[in-house]
């Protein structure tokens, strides 16, 4: 699919597949792939008005850890449990298995950067995912730390992430865009623009670093104006500061 229908789609994906799928880059566009099964493929047909299926080779359960690589993002080593982190690095180790996320995106990468020019103070990551940001957040001296997702399966990845990192977060389930935010120093949404749009209003917090959206894309949000801006293959992500 175009990647400007992307986002979109990887946000449905996630309500039907909260175990994860995978995401190829293709030359004109993105490729999402779930392995399931008729019932699954079925769902995948009724969101989407078409898919293609096929049988998987054997092996595909450990096949699919190749394209879970690390990252090196300024301070900050970002990488699954098999591989060994840079011994100049602050790492963070995320299991993808069950995460959604594993900071590859252009997206949590540019959170990532955006993350290292703050001072450390409290922060809330709303609609945490894996929990790459909360993790991070944590690593870097930020605390405390509250991640809040609307699905549960997020949540437990998250804890467990933390966990496995040696890290003391709070996580819990709740609709960023209906329940009420805790107070925080920095606020994080790494979430689509118009959910950006929609949570600013209702941030408590100084500080919004926000992303997933497109490069030629701005958050529009009254009281609020970008100091810092990041691109990165055609993403962007914003330091939003109260006016």
């Amino acid at each position: 699919m175009p990647v400007d229908r992307a986002e979109e789609a990887r946000a449905r994906m996630l309500e039907l597949f909260p175990e994860g799928f995978q995401e190829i880059e293709r030359p004109d566009g993105v490729e999402l792939v779930a392995y399931t099964d008729a019932a699954g493929e079925e769902k995948l047909w009724e969101a989407f008005g078409g898919v293609s299926g096929g049988d998987v080779d054997n092996g595909w359960e450990d096949g699919w850890r190749r394209f879970h690589r690390p990252i090196r993002v300024g301070r900050l080593w970002v990488g699954p449990p098999w591989e060994e982190p840079d011994d100049d690095a602050i790492a963070v180790v995320i299991d993808p298995g069950r995460a959604f996320g594993t900071g590859a995106h252009p997206t949590t990468r540019l959170c990532l950067e955006l993350l290292q020019e703050l001072e450390p103070t409290s922060l809330v990551d709303a609609g945490c995912g894996s929990g790459v940001l909360t993790v991070a957040a944590a690593k870097l001296g930020f605390g405390p730390v509250t991640a809040l997702d609307v699905e549960d399966a997020a949540v437990s990845a998250t804890l467990a992430n933390a966990a496995a990192n040696g890290v003391v977060v709070e996580a819990r389930r709740a609709d960023v865009l209906a329940d009420d935010l805790p107070e925080a120093g920095v606020t994080t949404a790494n979430i689509m623009l118009e959910a950006v749009e929609a949570l600013a209003p209702r941030a408590r917090s100084p500080v919004l670093v926000a992303s997933g959206y497109l490069a030629a894309e701005s958050p529009t949000a009254d009281g609020w104006t970008s100091r810092s801006r990041r691109e990165l293959d055609g993403w962007a992500a914003d330091t939003l500061v109260r006016v």
